[in-house]
């Protein structure tokens, strides 16, 4: 397929990373029995959403059911835009409005966050106050939880103190006195058995360490005294600690403390909710004024448009049959502008001299529309750089000298891009530089789609039969020589 100069197809080769030939793209998709399929561009392999996506900017196919578009109000405005070449235009306001949309959204939901949190402030202070009145501190809980132990304990552990004390300083079988004694008789052992020294030095260790920890021992037997008032406060202590975990539903005083930090966390930020509020306030506010402004500039081009389009759809659909054809482009602003802007669209027609115009879908016929959607192709055919079109029937409802008018059109418009049209009018068929013929061939057990591109003999028998049927006469001949001789 040849492509336009004016295609703007290299920026989307670019944007896929495929190599890029001005006067030559190849797009081919294979199919496999079993449904998978594979999609290439120039050889290149590509997803199926890439080649769609391609395939739009390089054919336009305008099937005979495409004609229902022309009462669909955002077709309508689609054709405004496209007349307006504002392409740029709506990709920043496009841009803009969802940056809008998402400050709105930000907004909102922290405004409904401000409240809840705003109801719930009373009860946060309450819960950080007495965790904070707690003053906790890591390790805490273990430290005081030993201290309880010994607390409750305490009798059975001086008793136990007191036993061990007594098994090494007893004075008849302590085990202090009896290795004071061995250490001495080693020690006059040394004179006359040197090799006694040993022994001496491991009995003198073990004599040193078992005096240190007989005094290590009445230490401690001192200092654990019956104290009522600090277990007490040891187990109000831990009771207070055991209270607020299965409050709060934790098992450690350090999950406490994670705690009152975050609770102290959601109250700094209630408190300044109303700052944030206000700061995205006024980006919400900035925002919208400038969407207002990307929407006015908008509607300034579509109302250019809008008299481009009333001007030139009447010059060239009227002659199509609807010599008192009037066309208005109704644009009128909506009250808050969405994601196309700020405008809607509805395209207003009348065929008949004196009759009121009134919205397409009302009026229109099918063969009034079908005039419409070519006059409106061609238009959209020198405003874009789309290469190709492919017309399928768009003569549905139109006969004799309107088809041949509509036919002249679909020719002009093959100046500028190339058109492919499929019909069964012979005003139409005339008028194509190239013929082929579509038929279906029955073999064996499938039907098959066949196309044959027609010699001029060929070609004048076709149009022949399209103007006479089956019996093929002489006059159908001639009349279709005269129809591809006035048209070429």
């Amino acid at each position: 397929m040849l492509t336009s100069k004016k295609s703007p197809t290299s920026r989307l080769f670019s944007e896929q990373e495929l190599s890029y030939d001005p006067h030559n793209c190849i797009l081919r998709r294979e199919i496999w029995r079993e449904g998978k399929s594979r999609a290439f561009i120039n050889d290149s392999p590509v997803g199926l959403n890439e080649l769609k996506t391609l395939g739009t900017s390089l054919i336009d196919i305008h099937s005979q059911h495409e004609n229902l578009l022309l009462v669909d109000n955002k077709f309508q405005l689609q054709v405004l835009d496209v007349l307006a070449n504002n392409q740029l235009l709506r990709t920043q306001y496009s841009m803009e409005y969802k940056n809008l949309v998402a400050i709105r959204k930000h907004l909102q939901e922290l405004q409904e966050k401000a409240k809840a949190s705003t109801d719930e402030q009373e009860y946060l202070r309450f819960q950080h106050q007495q965790l904070a009145d707690a003053q906790l501190k890591p390790n805490e809980q273990a430290d005081l939880e030993n201290e309880q132990e010994t607390l409750t304990h305490l009798e059975e552990i001086k008793t136990g103190l007191f036993t061990i004390e007594n098994h090494l300083s007893d004075d008849t079988h302590g085990v202090v006195v009896a290795l004071k004694e061995a250490l001495n008789t080693c020690q006059t052992l040394e004179k006359v058995y040197p090799s006694a020294q040993a022994a001496t030095e491991r009995l003198q260790t073990a004599y040193l360490d078992l005096k240190d920890l007989q005094t290590s021992l009445n230490s401690e037997q001192e200092k654990l005294e019956l104290n009522p008032e600090r277990l007490k406060l040891v187990n109000d202590r831990l009771d207070l600690f055991y209270s607020l975990q299965q409050k709060h539903k934790v098992q450690t005083v350090e999950a406490l403390i994670e705690l009152r930090d975050k609770i102290a966390e959601q109250l700094e930020e209630i408190e300044n909710y109303e700052e944030v509020l206000a700061k995205l306030q006024q980006e919400l506010d900035a925002a919208q004024k400038k969407v207002r402004e990307l929407a006015a500039e908008l509607s300034a081009t579509r109302l250019r448009a809008g008299a481009y389009l009333e001007k030139q759809l009447v010059e060239k659909v009227s002659v199509l049959g609807m010599p008192y054809m009037q066309f208005a482009c109704q644009i009128d602003k909506k009250e808050t502008p969405d994601t196309s802007g700020g405008d809607t669209v509805c395209f207003l027609f009348s065929a008949n001299k004196n009759v009121a115009l009134r919205p397409v879908a009302q009026i229109a016929s099918g063969g009034e529309i079908s005039r419409l959607m070519l006059g409106i192709k061609a238009l959209i055919a020198g405003a874009t750089a789309l290469p190709s079109i492919i017309f399928d029937e768009i003569d549905s409802g139109v006969s004799g000298e309107v088809a041949d008018k509509m036919g002249q059109i679909m020719h002009r418009m093959g100046d500028v891009m190339q058109v492919i049209t499929i019909t069964h009018l012979p005003q139409i068929a005339a008028q194509g530089n190239t013929h082929y013929f579509v038929y279906k061939d029955d073999a064996k057990e499938t039907t098959e789609t066949q196309i044959h591109c027609l010699s001029p003999d060929e070609r004048i028998r076709e149009i022949a039969q399209m103007l006479s049927g089956s019996a093929l006469t002489d006059a159908a001949i001639e009349n279709a020589k005269e129809l591809l001789k006035r048209a070429n």
